[in-house]
């Protein structure tokens, strides 16, 4: 087995920095010059990330599994609006809604109950093909596999199955050479579901809320795409790691986040993103927030976000 991402030591909340402490330091921050913030570790030396450029063509796909057990961390919230912000970019993306509780599919404006087919059919029935099941969404280059409660029926169903992990990598690929990205929702457990999201993924984007339960349930998440990386994909990696729900009022909210840039360095994206009302009333208008407040601080901060993916 492959060794450890990280230690998990370098997670454990300590004491408080000390603000007055001289070996805090100072340095250049993304404002250009500013003196970096020991307390605020988004205040950091920003990546040069070029700006994306124009496509001629598209496919084969990227996958992407949006994964933490954690419910909660604005996992679907960034599913829905990093999708978006690719598509801006004039990327084709494919959103996989594979969470039985079909939260991306309601925040997409469509009522899971209301759906005759979603992605359950799609694993299970042999007779439905992918095309049957894509639905186009109010973004242009912006598709989507929906789900309902129906799949929470095929984690137990797939038990029995032959090579039950690679059974959603399966299903997803007659449509990778339509799309530049697929992104996969998963839901929030570490169960035979979100196994296969890691066994077919390229890369694992992971949303963590800048909150200390978060933060511990980090260990248990690498373990698993550890073991996946060992026994089902060797070539799944970890694109990067989002910090969510980021308010730098709070001294707690800073120093989870100090303690994840600390663990993981270069892998945490720059992007981070603040909490803002406008992700709850987007949820409400079932549009992302890159078109409900197009020039609002969160529809900046995805495409940030879309920049620096297309980037790695």
């Amino acid at each position: 087995m492959s060794a450890p991402l990280f230690d998990a030591e370098s997670l454990r909340m300590g004491p408080p920095p000390d603000p007055a402490r001289p070996e805090a330091g100072t340095g250049t921050g993304s404002t250009g010059g500013s003196p970096v913030d020991p307390l605020d570790p988004t205040v950091r030396p920003r990546r040069e990330i070029p700006e994306p450029t124009p496509l001629s063509s598209h496919g084969p796909a990227t996958v992407l599994a949006m994964c933490n057990q954690k419910g909660g961390v604005g996992k679907t919230t960034s599913t829905i609006n990093l999708g978006a912000a690719l598509a801006e970019y004039g990327r084709r993306v494919l959103l996989v809604d594979f969470d039985p509780q079909g939260a991306l599919s309601v925040g997409l404006g469509v009522q899971p109950h209301e759906l005759d087919i979603t992605i359950y059919n799609l694993i299970m029935e042999r007779r439905v093909t992918i095309d049957d099941v894509i639905r186009p969404t109010g973004v242009e280059g912006l598709d989507l596999l929906p789900s309902n409660i129906d799949l929470s029926a095929a984690e137990v169903q797939l038990v029995t199955e032959v090579g039950r992990e690679q059974t959603l990598g399966r299903t997803i690929a007659p449509a990778l050479d339509r799309y530049d990205y697929v992104l996969v929702d998963c839901q929030p457990s570490l169960g035979l579901l979100t196994v296969n999201a890691l066994a077919c993924a390229d890369g694992v984007l992971i949303p963590l809320e800048c909150e200390f339960f978060s933060l511990r349930g980090v260990a248990l998440l690498m373990d698993t795409i550890e073991k996946v990386q060992d026994r089902l994909n060797p070539e799944l990696a970890i694109t990067g790691i989002l910090a969510t729900m980021y308010d730098p009022r709070t001294l707690h909210t800073r120093e989870v986040m100090a303690r994840v840039v600390e663990a993981f360095g270069e892998l945490v994206f720059d992007t981070v993103i603040n909490r803002t009302v406008r992700f709850p009333e987007t949820t409400v208008a079932g549009e992302p927030i890159t078109r409900w407040a197009t020039r609002s601080q969160g529809a900046q901060a995805y495409r940030a976000l879309a920049r620096e993916v297309i980037a790695r």
